[in-house]
């Protein structure tokens, strides 16, 4: 595990690196997406260890491309925090996502896992690692659930803990 931390703080020490050097070449613009990027790596990561953090690899980025395909469909909100936080009233359960409205702390405590939630969210938002694991799926649910949803929709198999689903062609 010490291996993996120390790759994801050198991936995120040089992604910095880079960004201290190049935001001021494109002024603001950059500081902004900068910051965007950011907020959409911490929301996936968030997502990635609340629904995954127990399951292998390939299911964490599996979960992770669901919400990145979500972000890329007209049905869905544009951004990967408005899919990650779709849904949300407050004093109501109605969330996508379980763990966002459940009146818990969102503050990772198994400091390994959220390491790993948050390099695999940086690969695929940065550099498109894992993508299309999920073959397009739009949404995932625990193989111990059976939800009412499942059936309208075209599964596409099983990753890990969770079975993967799209829309109909």
């Amino acid at each position: 595990m010490n291996i993996l931390k120390n790759a994801v703080i050198t991936t995120l020490s040089a992604a910095i690196t880079a960004t201290c050097f190049i935001a001021p070449v494109y002024g603001t613009v950059v500081q902004a997406d900068r910051l965007a990027d950011e907020a959409e790596i911490e929301c996936l990561a968030l997502n990635i260890y609340y629904e995954a953090r127990g399951s292998n690899l390939a299911d964490k980025a599996a979960v992770a491309d669901v919400v990145i395909n979500r972000s890329q469909d007209r049905r869905y909100p544009a951004t990967i925090c408005g899919v990650v936080q779709d849904g949300y009233q407050k004093g109501r359960r109605d969330c996508q996502f379980s763990w966002y409205c459940d009146g818990r702390s969102d503050n990772p405590q198994d400091v390994d896992r959220w390491m790993e939630a948050q390099s695999i969210a940086f690969s695929m938002v940065k550099f498109g690692d894992y993508r299309g694991i999920t073959e397009g799926a739009t949404h995932y649910h625990a193989d111990y659930v059976n939800p009412f949803w499942a059936s309208s929709l075209q599964m596409v198999g099983r990753i890990g803990s969770h079975i993967y689903y799209r829309w109909e062609n």
